[in-house]
């Protein structure tokens, strides 16, 4: 299978004035390190026009199972909006056009081996069909700035991308790029990895000072993410607020935050994903109603040896799964060092362990599996066949940076279970109104998931292209083998180039 996938790669006072803060609209989806500033936009007048193709090859070879588990399709999504910034208000349209061609017909395997990686859940999303696309708004919105005659006091209202933890950015460049790759998405995302990605319906109001960010967002998130339709919304509310600070100067920088976010699922009919058995699940018809609070703390210092950053990042979780009481916590602890050494190629390494509990009786009354919310999952597991659910990830990670141009990147991930007497799951939220959106398949009281190694590079070819590569191995242990005894290794490769004006 390696050979095939090569084939396929060919408040307002207290804040004070605005000016001490690097802003970042929260729709901005996170760009990969190697691209510098992009070239100037393209207008009529003082509209702006700007736009995007990306187009990727995808070849999978999944943990090999009774149906076709090796597969390689094509997907596209193409992006074309108008938006406009005057003194008091700015506005944005966007139109989506999501393009999948060629998707597996056969890669859903009965019982546990379920959708053999993410070609078959195209396919069952998009009710069985091959070749799929469709026209939306991705995005609607109108946003007043200078609200009361303060600098960074606004509301913004419609459709838009909605990103947790992109409330502000650090002006420091290493907090900057930990944050972008380390903090954001994790609860709440745009999934910009799918070939649709995911919107809300909603409102935002931030309150930006010195060194000081107020936000809160409410919304309802559309469908989208596998299903090419992405008009309609869900029955699902969202509320998000957070406040967030700036520490230190210059390369001895921090950042906190601390949030709070409420989801509350009430689609009808739904099955909920948990470890309880079939007749209890489907005897529970009462809505998921959550409450998520946490923080995050980014710190970068100076040392003789180089620079270095650590990160804290936690949550915990309450409220009613259903007819279950939640009790549940997630956090992650990360460091990284760029050494002084080796300047040409700009070396920095990274480490560190994720954790999202799990559920350790399914008939106690209690459900303690932690819920990973609405996040884009693959920004933490390049290689999306599980999340933080259940799952305790130890990591090391490898980045060197030749030139501005390109960006080399290696991972080795030990992935375990956090609870045997939980799920292995997969997924990234809700997409749509009749599937619950995250997947779980059988430990077997096991806890070995997989060891992941991968590598990528991201080459920015010009102002306007770049090119992304990108292969992963999953080498099974005990859960995967307990699944597909015919082999438990698994391969995903992609080629992606993306055209931007």
């Amino acid at each position: 299978m390696p050979v095939m996938i090569v084939a396929a790669l060919l408040l307002s006072l207290l804040l004070g004035p605005a000016e001490g803060l690097a802003q970042t609209p929260a729709q901005a989806p996170p760009q990969p390190p190697a691209q510098p500033q992009a070239t100037p936009p393209l207008t009529m007048g003082d509209v702006v026009v700007a736009g995007s193709l990306r187009t990727r090859a995808e070849a999978w070879n999944w943990f090999e199972a009774s149906a076709d588990d090796r597969y390689v399709y094509p997907g596209s999504i193409a992006r074309f909006g108008l938006s406009q910034k005057k003194a008091r208000f700015d506005w944005q349209i966007e139109f989506a056009v999501p393009i999948l061609l060629g998707l597996p017909d056969d890669a859903i395997a009965p019982g546990s081996q379920g959708q053999l990686g993410l070609g078959a859940t195209y396919f069952a999303a998009n009710n069985g069909r091959t070749n799929v696309a469709e026209l939306f708004v991705k995005q609607a919105s109108v946003r007043f700035t200078g609200l009361g005659g303060i600098a960074g006091h606004s509301f913004k209202a419609g459709r838009m991308e909605f990103i947790d933890g992109t409330e502000v950015m650090p002006r420091n460049a290493t907090l900057a790029a930990v944050k972008r790759d380390r903090i954001a998405h994790r609860l709440l995302g745009n999934f910009a990895f799918s070939h649709v990605g995911r919107s809300f319906d909603g409102a935002q109001w931030a309150l930006a000072g010195r060194t000081l960010n107020v936000t809160a967002f409410a919304g309802r998130p559309t469908r989208g993410v596998f299903v090419v339709d992405g008009w309609s919304g869900l029955d699902i509310n969202v509320l998000y607020g957070a406040l967030t600070g700036q520490t230190g100067t210059g390369t001895s920088a921090g950042e906190w935050r601390v949030f709070g976010l409420g989801y509350f699922d009430r689609r009808d009919g739904v099955l909920k994903t948990d470890n309880r058995p079939a007749a209890a699940r489907a005897a529970d018809t009462e809505p998921v109603d959550l409450g998520t609070f946490g923080g995050h703390y980014l710190r970068t210092v100076p040392t003789a040896a180089g620079a270095v950053d650590l990160l804290a990042w936690g949550a915990v979780q309450i409220g009613a799964w259903g007819v279950l009481d939640q009790r549940a916590g997630t956090f992650a602890v990360e460091a990284g060092w760029q050494p002084q050494a080796l300047e040409a190629i700009e070396p920095w390494f990274r480490g560190g362990y994720n954790y999202g509990s799990g559920d350790g009786n399914p008939s106690d009354g209690r459900h303690g599996t932690f819920f990973q919310v609405l996040p884009t999952p693959r920004i933490y597991a390049r290689f999306p066949f599980f999340n933080m659910m259940n799952t305790g990830d130890a990591f090391g990670e490898a980045i060197f940076r030749p030139s501005r141009s390109l960006t080399l990147r290696s991972d080795v991930h030990a992935i375990r279970l956090a609870s045997p007497d939980d799920l292995w799951y997969a997924g990234g939220g809700a997409f749509q109104s009749s599937t619950f959106g995250f997947s779980g398949r059988p430990s077997s009281a096991r806890t070995g998931l997989a060891t992941l190694y991968d590598v990528s590079g991201d080459y920015r070819v010009n102002g306007y292209t770049s090119l992304t590569v990108y292969y992963g191995r999953a080498a099974g242990r005990s859960v995967t083998d307990a699944i597909y005894a015919r082999g438990a290794d698994a391969d995903f490769g992609y080629l992606e180039l993306t055209f931007r004006f």
